[in-house]
């Protein structure tokens, strides 16, 4: 991408000639022997993407900043401990020059442009025979930006694209159709607490690109608005077939949606992986033969307490926390939990899906010798508009919750992080 001022037509009189644009193109680089005179500051920036470019790199420096010596260290680029001699360029594709000497780097310019070697300067940018844009990269788009001999209007112009292409504000649709033979595409993705803006970039890119949205109600609802109007939404909490059978037949949904050669991206509240049973729903595409990818998102357990002030761990305080669910109660045959254990430990308990069985939990970890005096607080709806935290303790957690009307979703911390205050 070029930014640039058109040329006006020539005129009778004019004194002076609108400079031409520069050309753009993309170096294939890979493998290919590249020269940087040079290691400070410049060559620190430009030489990651360089490698990441695959080119054949050698540094011709007498210094080079600790951050370029580990790229040496590691192996990255061959490191020439010398200052730049006559002859260093040759069979070289590219060239940066960006040393602290200006007669060694007009020297190796000329040597450059003999040898028709692209040559980038960055203490002369007017002397070089290519400009370097800024560049970003968003999956396999690269977006390159030239403005001239405005390098920071370029970095915003670079930044505004990358960052909608990220977000998914800017959209970058594939315009090949897709075929029979294309390979489905599911996407477990993980929305975070609630709050549209903590979702992953990765999440809300691919959320963009999306042709089918099977949704939790736990997830970031707003931006399911923001999907064009193709885009088929599916509530999960209301797949047909009743509430026991209710994972298969999401389950069901995203192999068939996915079968269809539709983009799938299955939105869920939090992490897949926290309670989320998206473990469920990657062995169910696998078992079809179907692979998916697996976005994390923000967990509630520590993102909701830090909404409402509360950390989960604090020096001095609490060096660990654990999470726990709360969906069956301690005397339930099914609980998998040891709330003997857990009532000896020091740190912090969080808790998800325990509304209804709060009384009872908290029971049994006063019961097993947790102090009844433990602080406690509940946050419902947290990072939302709505959210709410009711302060208690193991003691009278039990009968405030059904007094405050608690309801999901709601997170429960248990421990004295609860009362460190956070500075006002």
């Amino acid at each position: 991408m070029t930014a640039h001022a058109a040329g006006a037509p020539h005129q009778a009189g004019a004194t002076h000639e609108v400079e031409p644009p520069a050309y753009p193109v993309g170096l294939r680089l890979s493998g290919r022997r590249t020269i940087v005179l040079g290691g400070g500051q410049v060559a620190q920036r430009r030489l990651p993407a360089l490698i990441a470019a695959g080119a054949d790199i050698t540094l011709i420096s007498p210094s080079a900043t600790p951050s370029v010596e580990a790229m040496a260290e590691a192996g990255e680029i061959t490191w020439e401990q010398r200052r730049y001699a006559e002859g260093d360029l040759a069979d070289a594709w590219y060239v940066l020059i960006s040393s602290s000497d200006p007669e060694a780097n007009a020297t190796a310019s000329a040597e450059a442009e003999r040898n028709r070697t692209w040559c980038v300067r960055s203490d002369d940018a007017d002397a070089a025979t290519a400009w370097t844009p800024a560049t970003g990269r968003c999956d396999d788009v690269t977006v390159a930006v030239l403005t001239g001999h405005d390098p920071r209007r370029s970095a915003a112009l670079r930044d505004v694209f990358v960052e909608g292409l990220r977000n998914g504000t800017l959209a970058a649709p594939h315009h090949r159709p897709r075929t029979a033979d294309d390979a489905p595409r599911v996407h477990l993705v993980g929305g975070g607490p609630g709050d549209p803006d903590l979702i992953t970039v990765r999440g809300r890119r691919l959320l963009a690109e999306a042709d089918v949205v099977i949704a939790d109600r736990l997830g970031p609802r707003d931006l399911l608005d923001e999907l064009p109007p193709h885009v088929e939404v599916i509530d999960a909490a209301k797949i047909p077939y009743g509430r026991f059978m209710a994972q298969e037949a999401i389950n069901q949904a995203l192999i068939d949606h996915a079968k269809q050669g539709k983009t799938v991206v299955r939105l869920k509240g939090g992490d897949p992986f926290v309670f989320g049973r998206g473990m469920e729903e990657a062995q169910a595409l696998a078992a079809e033969g179907i692979p998916c990818t697996v976005v994390p998102g923000i967990s509630s357990t520590i993102s909701v307490p830090g909404a409402a002030g509360i950390p989960v761990t604090h020096r001095g305080v609490a060096h660990e926390f654990t999470v726990v669910s709360g969906h069956v109660a301690p005397d339930d045959p099914r609980s998998l939990v040891d709330w003997e254990a857990l009532a000896r430990l020091r740190g912090t308990l969080v808790l998800l899906m325990a509304v209804e069985r709060i009384g009872s939990i908290a029971e049994a970890l006063v019961a097993y010798g947790r102090s009844p005096e433990t602080p406690v607080a509940i946050i419902q709806e947290g990072t939302m508009a709505t959210q709410r935290r009711v302060d208690a303790t193991l003691a009278t957690v039990g009968a405030l919750a059904k007094s405050e009307n608690v309801r999901p979703p709601a997170v429960i911390v248990i421990g004295d992080v609860v009362s460190v205050n956070t500075p006002q």
